[in-house]
């Protein structure tokens, strides 16, 4: 009996090779950049706060991270001497022009303070980069997204800072026109307000904390909107199944429910980890709001520098 050859399966994520195409200052704080090259032709694309990792020349310039269909190539950078280990970050993809083998990716500038804010304010036409992505030829879903409401559902509360403000405003423009709700994007300066489209029923506002402490502004207008939609002063729920707080060892805190369920609406909260816990409780222990109907992603902690 003749023995079928078995086609080996397609990795829903490979690597990327890609440069600068383009740089665009949208703000004092958001510069845009544009990637682009044949490989970015297969480069898939879940929508909404789709992510990718950006791999970084390394010290000695270097960018050699091994097979593009490999997926070991994390580990192996992490085997290596400080001098050839590439700096890997996580971002948002702004927009995937894969007919034209395009992709934005929407940076936050603050000096020197981490390699990609450094690499971004330095960056010019023809720097190579790696990218770990969807892969285009898999079919998707891919993976990598935390915008997940129940089917149905449409109302949406959107809550980010400067670093998942990309996030949010991708998912913004991918609300349907029915939507309602409200958009909530607390930036270093008033002048990073970005103009944007929204459907008619979402409500769009922007907080420059202008040296204020991350949080103090977009914390009260939450609060004072969960008031507003679910009555103020609520009675205390009792704690919800799952209900505790999903932080690792690490610190990290992060939760996308698998099953989201449809309710009053759904919140997606993104940015500084301490910030999005404090939202999360609000929402979920002292308004009775489904767990389940709640995102919420610690993208960076406040006191822990980016290394």
């Amino acid at each position: 009996m003749t023995q079928l050859a078995t086609r080996p399966s397609v990795q829903a994520w490979r690597l990327f090779d890609a440069t600068v195409l383009r740089t665009q200052r949208l703000s004092p704080s958001f510069l845009r950049v544009t990637f682009g090259g044949p490989d970015l032709t297969d480069l898939g694309d879940d929508r909404d706060d789709q992510r990718v990792k950006l791999i970084l020349p390394a010290p000695d310039g270097s960018l050699d991270v091994g097979d593009s269909d490999g997926l070991s190539w994390y580990q192996d950078l992490l085997a290596r001497e400080e001098a050839r280990r590439n700096p890997v970050r996580t971002y948002t993809s702004r927009r995937v022009r894969a007919y034209e083998g395009e992709l934005d990716v929407d940076f936050v500038l603050h000096g020197d303070e981490g390699p990609a804010s450094r690499w971004a304010a330095q960056a010019s036409i023809g720097d190579r980069v790696k990218l770990c992505g969807p892969n285009l030829v898999h079919g998707g879903p891919y993976g990598g997204t935390g915008f997940r409401p129940a089917p149905g559902t449409d109302r949406f509360l959107l809550v980010a800072d400067e670093t998942a403000v990309p996030a949010a405003l991708a998912i913004l423009e991918g609300l349907p026109a029915t939507a309602t709700g409200a958009v909530l994007l607390e930036v270093p300066h008033a002048a990073d307000a970005l103009e944007v489209a929204a459907p008619a029923g979402v409500q769009v506002r922007w907080f420059g904390r202008d040296g204020l402490p991350h949080g103090s502004l977009v914390e009260p207008a939450v609060r004072g909107l969960l008031d507003q939609w679910l009555g103020a002063d609520p009675a205390q729920p009792a704690e919800q199944a799952g209900d505790a707080d999903s932080v690792d060892p690490d610190g990290i805190v992060w939760d996308v429910p698998a099953e989201p369920v449809r309710g009053d609406f759904y919140a997606w909260l993104a940015g500084e980890a301490g910030v999005v816990t404090r939202l999360r409780r609000a929402l979920v222990r002292e308004h009775g709001v489904d767990r389940r109907s709640v995102a919420f992603m610690g993208y960076w902690r406040a006191g822990r520098p980016e290394s």
